[in-house]
């Protein structure tokens, strides 16, 4: 059993102040696998202090010394490279070779991406030539409260943890209670680096204690969430009260538009895409839309692929997926199914329970539902499993309206070798990313949505710009 009862506090491993244990559960079999700590008001306040005090020296660093500190992170993390991937196996349930190529991968991208950016950044800039003596200042935001998940911990974290110091702010990082072991191994890492002490502070606990007292507490200059819509809205109405700055980065319910001119791959594709990382993505494309002359087709690949889509431990090397993150989440699933099937729609693959020869662990079949309608619950709730919703459409206009035809704007995918009719529909779609013939957003892409998918972007320049303040001085010599 892992122990990691301590928080990382102005420079320190420090013991809460209020010993409260909490089991992590490793999802491939049920157990625990750790003990961490959570935080109370009283852990959040000594956090936000430490931030509070660094920022008066940390805020005003230059880009050359930042930089220097994050060339010097990056070098140590590229170290822990297996310590890392292994921790979010143990942890979420991620396969290994999947949760080092991309889990641990994407954040040892988005370290070395924010680098370039920070490199190249003007910190200070002339408002133009009609204006010589007004400048613009990029100054950073303060003191920052940074909540992640648990689906892609590494990749969310390195795009709070990584801008923000980059910026020449101060946190303190809230990892998900279900996945918080890989944080604390970039916190060791944070700490042989040597950032100044209260640069980064790393509590552990959960949303209604521990967030709740961090999203509150009146010295937080900003809050970068992301998770939930529900936990999203809740964090507005706390940042609202002494208007602090709010990044959030929330659900999805991407629509996947299959025209009758996609490439031969695209059914296959947009099934995986659906099931990778056990479905656990907010930019997945569970809704599948196909065009009519091609949907029966569609159903009859999509069912054998799934039927032979492999799930099995994630201890394995090799291509499958492992299990869903907790009990709660494989009871929420395991309903959605059920209610897919109630609602009428035709399950074609897996559905409830496990998959055979599976008997422990929070497993689910690769599911897919065809004949869906819109306005089933199986196709307006973020299902956060892999489970895929089909449906037909007649017309380009008939595509796009059903695409759009949800609360959510986060990522949509288009399938057609028409370049007049991607640029076409890529314009009408309301999200903030359209992926088209499989092309992937590029790590540096700003990353985020319409709608209830969010406020802001994560990645890139405009990652970077989220952290910071805009200020205007007239008379600059």
């Amino acid at each position: 059993m892992i122990e990691k009862k301590k928080f990382y506090i102005d420079g320190k491993w420090v013991n809460p102040k209020n010993q409260k244990n909490l089991e992590v559960i490793d999802p491939s079999t049920e157990k625990s696998c750790a003990v961490i700590s959570l935080g109370d008001k009283d852990d959040i306040h000594e956090a936000v202090m430490a931030a509070k005090k660094a920022f008066t020296s940390w805020g005003f660093t230059s880009k050359e010394e930042r930089l220097k500190y994050l060339e010097k992170l990056y070098e140590l993390y590229k170290k822990r490279w297996n310590d890392i991937a292994e921790a979010i196996t143990l942890e979420m349930g991620a396969p290994k070779d999947f949760s080092s190529k991309l889990q641990t991968g994407t954040g040892a991208s988005h370290i070395k991406s924010f680098m370039k950016y920070l490199k190249d950044f003007e910190f200070e800039k002339p408002l133009g030539d009609h204006a010589p003596n007004q400048r613009i200042l990029y100054e950073p935001k303060g003191v920052c409260a940074l909540i992640t998940p648990w689906n892609w911990p590494m990749n969310q974290v390195c795009l709070k943890v990584i801008p923000a110091l980059a910026a020449g702010c101060t946190m303190i990082l809230k990892p998900s209670e279900l996945a918080p072991l890989s944080s604390m191994i970039l916190a060791e890492i944070i700490d042989e680096a040597k950032f100044p002490a209260g640069v980064f502070n790393l509590v552990n606990g959960d949303g209604a204690t521990t967030g709740d007292a961090l999203t509150s507490h009146p010295d937080v200059n900003m809050i970068s969430f992301t998770g939930s819509t529900r936990a999203g809205a809740l964090i507005s109405q706390n940042a609202a009260k002494d208007f602090k700055r709010v990044s959030l980065e929330l659900g999805g319910k991407g629509a996947n538009i299959i025209f009758k001119d996609a490439d031969p791959e695209a059914i296959e594709r947009g099934a995986l895409r659906c099931f990778r990382n056990s479905g656990q993505s907010c930019n997945a494309p569970t809704r599948m839309l196909v065009e009519k002359s091609m949907y029966k087709e569609a159903v009859e690949r999509l069912k054998k692929y799934a039927d032979e889509f492999k799930v099995d431990d994630p201890n394995k090397e090799g291509d499958h997926i492992g299990p869903v993150i907790s009990e709660t989440q494989f009871n929420k699933i395991q309903n959605l199914i059920k209610i897919g099937i109630d609602e009428g729609a035709k399950l074609i693959s897996g559905g409830p329970g496990r998959p055979e020869g599976i008997d422990k662990g929070y497993y689910i079949k690769p599911t897919v539902f065809a004949d869906v309608k819109n306005d089933m619950q199986i196709a307006r709730t973020e299902i956060f499993g892999p489970v895929l919703s089909v449906m037909p459409f007649e017309t380009e206009e008939e595509a796009i309206e059903i695409a759009n035809d949800t609360p959510y704007g986060l990522t949509n995918y288009i399938q057609t070798q028409d370049p007049e009719k991607i640029k076409r529909v890529a314009r009408k779609l309301r999200s903030g990313m359209v992926d088209v013939n499989g092309a992937g957003i590029a790590v540096d892409a700003p990353f985020g949505g319409y709608k209830h998918s969010g406020i802001g972007r994560e990645a890139g320049a405009e990652g970077l710009t989220e952290f910071l303040e805009v200020k205007s001085v007239g008379g600059w010599n």
